[in-house]
């Protein structure tokens, strides 16, 4: 199982990025799928996650309402959409495979990517 994250990079306050993750050695459709991040210093958090049917979504109480996280399962393919993006989301993002949303949201997951880095400035 391969998850390859891209999208990261450098925005100021107040932009926006969409991260992507592609999935390679799995039945995507099968698996919950998940973004976490961690930044320097801190311990890695949950962020969203969404269900292999797309049915069942949830986010972290400091994302809900400015990201979005989407699937298309025909592209093995999960996004996050970051919007309003603050310096405190400044960590590395990580996409994560799972048996469902609400094992992901607490830290049960399969499969982990590599991680792309979103630096907010101020």
């Amino acid at each position: 199982v391969q998850l390859v994250e891209s999208g990261g990079g450098l925005v100021q306050a107040g932009g926006s990025l969409r991260l992507s993750c592609a999935a390679s050695g799995l039945t995507f459709g099968n698996y919950a799928m998940g973004w976490f991040r961690q930044a320097p210093g801190k311990e890695r958090e949950f962020v969203a996650a969404k269900s292999g049917g797309a049915t069942i979504t949830y986010y972290s109480d400091s994302v809900q309402g400015r990201f979005t996280i989407s699937r298309d399962n025909a592209k093995n393919t999960v996004y996050l959409q970051m919007n309003s993006l603050k310096p405190e989301d400044t960590a590395v993002y990580y996409c994560a495979a799972g048996r469902a949303p609400s094992k992901l949201r607490l830290g049960d997951t399969m499969y982990w990517g590599q991680g792309t880095q979103v630096t907010v400035s101020s």
